[in-house]
């Protein structure tokens, strides 16, 4: 596959990304495709300072349930960051005889020896991955426009950006080399390390733009 002039320029603020936390979603048809541009979206994510408990990665059958999976994992992370503030606070006693919550802070241990952990926030960004291949038939045609239709929506309806990590190839060949697998001359550049550029600049600008900075 040649390059050209396609790819995004180089973006010269560089973000800290520790604290991020990003949610990788993938559909499972043509799964060895599909495993490259995932392994490579989490090495290039730890690679920019994501670390290894601030990705979660789920999967669904295929691309069509992805822009329904982004949505539900989008509100399940605010639900759990809620869950997990309350079960921080559940040990604590303010004064007094009755405790916050029902839910005790957890004992230390030999297996346990933190008392809490501070709870995870929800996801800054979430990556969908999916690998559509046209056939014989307008199913291609059909899912790909209504993903990406729909998979914009979620990220306008959230206020989370959702990176586009839709392969929509016409050949296997495309598919391969878009993951950097290709049989030819030139194996192709895996887009699951721009997927995940994308996702840690989205989520590091999404939140300054909601402080009021513009950097």
């Amino acid at each position: 596959m040649s390059e050209g002039i396609k790819g995004p320029d180089y973006v010269q603020t560089k973000f800290d990304a520790s604290p991020l936390r990003v949610a990788i979603v993938h559909a499972r048809w043509n799964k060895v495709v599909i495993e490259a541009l995932v392994n490579g979206t989490i090495k290039r994510l730890k690679e920019l300072g994501v670390k290894e408990s601030g990705i979660v990665v789920q999967s669904v059958p295929g691309s069509y349930e992805l822009p329904f999976a982004c949505s539900k994992m989008i509100a399940g992370s605010h639900v759990q960051a809620g869950a997990s503030a309350t079960d921080l606070l559940g040990g604590l006693n303010f004064g007094s005889s009755t405790p916050r919550s029902s839910t005790p802070a957890p004992a230390p241990s030999a297996s346990n020896p933190v008392i809490a952990t501070m709870p995870q926030g929800p996801f800054d960004a979430v990556i969908a991955i999916g690998v559509l291949i046209k056939g014989s038939t307008m199913h291609f045609e059909y899912i790909c426009e209504s993903v990406s239709h729909a998979l914009m929506r979620v990220q306008l309806d959230t206020g989370v950006p959702v990176v586009f990590g839709v392969l929509t190839a016409l050949t296997d060949e495309q598919a391969l080399e878009r993951a950097g697998l290709g049989t030819g001359k030139d194996k192709g550049h895996n887009h699951g390390e721009d997927w995940a550029e994308a996702a840690v600049e989205m989520a590091s600008r999404t939140k300054l733009w909601s402080e009021g900075k513009f950097v």
